[in-house]
């Protein structure tokens, strides 16, 4: 196997101990340090996942742990300055979303690390959860046949009353732009990767919970070249049956000639087919920890094995400036009533 890949996390907030717990499974992988400016919090999460040290400034980590790979969990006001500062290193990067607060630092961030040959990924963890790893190998069986529509309905029911967010992330409630560039862009990317590239979009955008500073909720209609269509239909305040509701965060359904396919809040795919009264259940094999089915330990294990085997990379930064490009017209839709063509993305990539 080879000496294992030193990695070093930099944040230890809510999300973070996500990374940390799915990093310390790794046997191939050692946790050599960490970097948060509260002390106290860097020992706890050091002891808790077993990171060999913590440290209170990013210079001493890098000179003192030398990582192979630095996973950056930090606001994304932080991002730009903190990957400056590792491509002056010999090390790969990831990086959490919203990556680098928006397209214009993504484009300087993938700059960076093109301008020195580094190896950036954005740690996009929705397209690993599994449900949509089993779908996506469905539709390329062609089990569905020739794919008419798909639908997500976004549903966590998280969003009501002037106490949203704050017991988990208390900064959403201040992010201007929330529903599209938070959340939202999961599922822009999860259908890309279904689906392939869109040519098309129009959308509409509203605030429901006037205790927060952006959006909540919205419609987003897709073109996938000249037949398919896709609807992203999106609001925090309401709920979806599931029995942890942040496992899917709401219900999928794609419709083809063949058959049709339905994802639950519970990660359960149902099949139908045409012509058919009978929905029946679909059996996969999937992991119940972690978040969402351990999709950031799959998405951690997806940027190692490029690493450490030159497979394929998914997550590369320079490709997930597609999605923040269509996250921009998502916007623009909205703000100015029409249709948006992928030419007009594409061109502000």
């Amino acid at each position: 196997m080879g000496s294992p890949t030193k990695v070093a996390v930099i944040g230890a907030g809510y999300f973070a101990r996500f990374h940390y717990e799915a990093w310390s499974r790794m046997a191939d992988v050692e946790l050599v340090g960490l970097c948060e400016k509260d002390a106290q919090k860097g020992a706890e999460v050091a002891a808790a996942y077993g990171v060999s040290g913590s440290y209170g400034d990013l210079d001493v980590l890098l000179s003192q742990a030398r990582p192979d790979l630095v996973d950056i969990v930090v606001p994304p006001s932080a991002h730009l300055e903190v990957i400056a500062r590792l491509v002056e290193e010999d090390l790969a990067i990831s990086c959490q979303k919203p990556f680098c607060g928006g397209l214009e630092g993504a484009r300087k961030a993938v700059a960076l690390a093109r301008n020195r040959g580094r190896v950036l990924a954005v740690h996009e963890n929705f397209r690993f959860q599994p449900w949509y790893r089993e779908i996506k190998r469905l539709l390329d069986d062609g089990l569905l046949g020739d794919v008419y529509q798909v639908s997500f309905r976004l549903r966590p029911g998280d969003g009501q009353g002037p106490e949203a967010y704050l017991d988990r992330q208390p900064y959403f409630q201040r992010m201007k732009r929330f529903l599209i560039h938070e959340t939202a862009i999961h599922l822009i990317d999860c259908f890309r990767f279904l689906l392939g590239e869109p040519s098309g979009l129009f959308a509409r955008l509203a605030q429901l919970n006037p205790a927060i500073a952006g959006e909540d909720a919205g419609f987003i209609v897709f073109e996938f070249g000249d037949r398919v269509r896709g609807l992203f239909d999106g609001n925090r305040l309401a709920d979806h049956i599931a029995e942890n509701r942040r496992r899917t965060m709401g219900d999928l359904s794609i419709e083809g000639a063949k058959a049709s396919l339905r994802l639950d809040g519970d990660g359960r795919i149902w099949l139908r087919s045409f012509g058919s009264n009978r929905e029946q259940e679909h059996g996969y094999a999937w992991d119940d920890r972690g978040f969402a089915g351990d999709c950031v330990y799959a998405c951690h294990r997806h940027l190692l094995n490029h690493l450490r085997e030159g497979t394929p990379l998914e997550t590369a930064a320079e490709h997930y400036l597609i999605n923040q490009a269509i996250e921009e017209a998502v916007y623009r839709s909205h703000e100015e009533g029409r249709w948006i063509k992928a030419r007009e993305w594409q061109s502000i990539r």
